[in-house]
């Protein structure tokens, strides 16, 4: 299945409209094109020489070839079929095809932009070879082997110059995207280091003098009974000590979650109400029966909505947003899906890693990603 790149940090400032008018300008300059060359295809050989030869057939009949280009952004791979279908139309009823083959250059670097590489290659070997049937179909007399074969060439270039330009655009974003996920594992594997350096330094001392005060006593329980209240009082000290740091470390690694309001699904009707002062509404969906979860599940799930929702009032643009919960037998599914703009990162945080770090521990399943329709997805499922 074809999923589009995320685009760039400076396209994905722009909003989603912003990319719609873009589109169906370039739909309305399209029409203009196609107009002008048919006009020109009578105006150069006649009435006879068009099969539509009044000026009001001629602009619906660009409108009409031209509408389709609005929904490139969206639907780019059926879009050019359509076009590929329109040039075939044009040219059994006489009429100029080049306009077609421009927009479907056109076409072909913006799939080879976002598209995977054989969808964008397959559309240029398609567009060369219709455009090439179509030329030798034509009439070409007084044309030598040298005529012909520039002429294709010059096809070949017209349509390998987009598909460059876009696989240029398209190994940018990658190399981009791949920067930033090593960013965020690099930040993950930094984290999990310093927590196992300061689990160690702090229990591993402690588990050794445990570990021999404990051996001491045993040896020594019947002769030695002072000895024995030493090692125990040594062993509760230790013990207290390696309490205390743990529960020091923890309170600090849980700093940025004690400050919220929630610790668990209850909180996401305050966390529904904020947003909405934020200027996103929140439509929340409660399926299954609910219940109480573990502590643990209950925290982790009530997280990633939280950040999903987060990332939707500060980054997506949109304007709204559904949340769904589902309770299961066996796990509980979650499901964030907002209108905004769509992008597998948002902002240059590492959000979408910490949500599916918790997953992760968890068993649980998760994926994120922009949506085929426009807006972004984050979906979990957590065994419980």
């Amino acid at each position: 299945m074809d999923r589009a790149l995320p685009r760039a940090p400076w396209l994905r400032r722009l909003p989603s409209g912003a990319w719609t008018a873009v589109s169906w300008c370039a739909a309305a300059l399209f029409a203009l094109l196609l107009f002008g060359s048919t006009t020109y295809q009578v105006a150069l050989h006649g009435p006879r020489g068009a099969f539509f030869t009044g000026l009001w057939q001629r602009a619906a009949m660009a409108v009409l070839l031209a509408l389709p280009v609005g929904w490139a952004r969206r639907r780019p791979v059926p879009v050019f079929g359509v076009v590929a279908a329109e040039s075939v139309l044009t040219f059994a009823l006489g009429e100029n095809t080049w306009p077609l083959f421009v927009a479907m250059a056109c076409l072909v670097g913006h799939l080879a932009a976002g598209r995977p590489r054989r969808t964008a290659l397959t559309a240029a070997g398609g567009a060369l070879g219709l455009w090439i049937a179509q030329w030798a179909a034509g009439s070409h007399h007084g044309e030598t082997l040298g005529d012909a074969v520039s002429t294709v060439l010059g096809m070949a270039a017209t349509i390998a110059v987009p598909w460059m330009i876009g696989n240029s655009v398209r190994q940018q974003r990658r190399y981009g995207q791949a920067l930033r996920d090593h960013a965020a594992d690099r930040a993950v594997t930094e984290e999990r280091l310093r927590i196992a350096r300061e689990l160690h330094d702090m229990v591993a001392h402690s588990i050794g003098v445990i570990a021999i005060q404990s051996g001491a006593a045993g040896l020594v329980l019947d002769t030695q009974p002072e000895r024995v209240r030493q090692a125990l009082t040594a062993i509760e000290s230790t013990s207290r000590e390696t309490l205390a740091g743990l529960r020091r470390m923890l309170v600090s690694l849980r700093q940025a979650e004690a400050e919220a309001p929630a610790e668990g699904l209850e909180g996401v009707d305050r966390l529904v109400e904020r947003a909405a002062g934020a200027g996103l509404l929140v439509e929340v969906e409660w399926r299954g029966r609910r219940r109480p979860l573990p502590p643990e599940i209950d925290l982790a799930a009530f997280r990633i909505i939280q950040e999903s929702v987060t990332n939707a009032v500060r980054h997506s643009g949109g304007r709204r947003c559904r949340v769904s919960v589902e309770y299961g037998t066996e796990a509980v599914a979650i499901e964030v899906v907002d209108d905004g703009r769509g992008g597998t990162t948002r902002g240059p945080g590492f959000g979408i890693s910490g949500m599916r770090e918790r997953a992760t521990l968890l068993n649980g399943q998760f994926s994120a990603g922009a949506r085929p329709d426009g807006g972004f997805q984050v979906a979990a499922r957590i065994p419980v």
